[in-house]
């Protein structure tokens, strides 16, 4: 069990994790707005490419304004965040849910 100064990491898959109480949102990568937010993002200097050269499947928004891609579902991470706040874990997912999001 983490201490209450530890962060809380919530894992946006294959070995990546972001501090879970900076995250803003969660969202699916597919709408113009999100591919502009992105594209911003890149111009700016504030995107994090954690997809690991895969298909960006999920768009995190961080409260320091910086975006994080990830290549697992955003409905997947969104479950993770809701277990984290829930009992306060770890945030790790078993390796199959990870296979299966890849």
């Amino acid at each position: 069990m983490p201490k209450p100064t530890d962060p809380v990491l919530l894992n946006i898959g294959f070995g990546s994790t972001v501090v879970a109480d900076r995250v803003i949102a969660i969202v699916a990568p597919n709408s113009a707005p999100m591919k502009r937010l992105k594209d911003e993002a890149r111009e700016q200097h504030r995107l994090i490419d954690a997809t690991y050269g895969r298909r960006t499947r999920s768009i995190i928004v961080l409260d320091s304004n910086h975006i994080v891609l990830s290549a697992v579902q955003a409905e997947t991470i969104s479950q993770r965040y809701a277990q984290l706040r829930e009992s306060g874990g770890d945030g790790a997912a078993p390796p199959e849910a990870e296979a299966r999001d890849a």
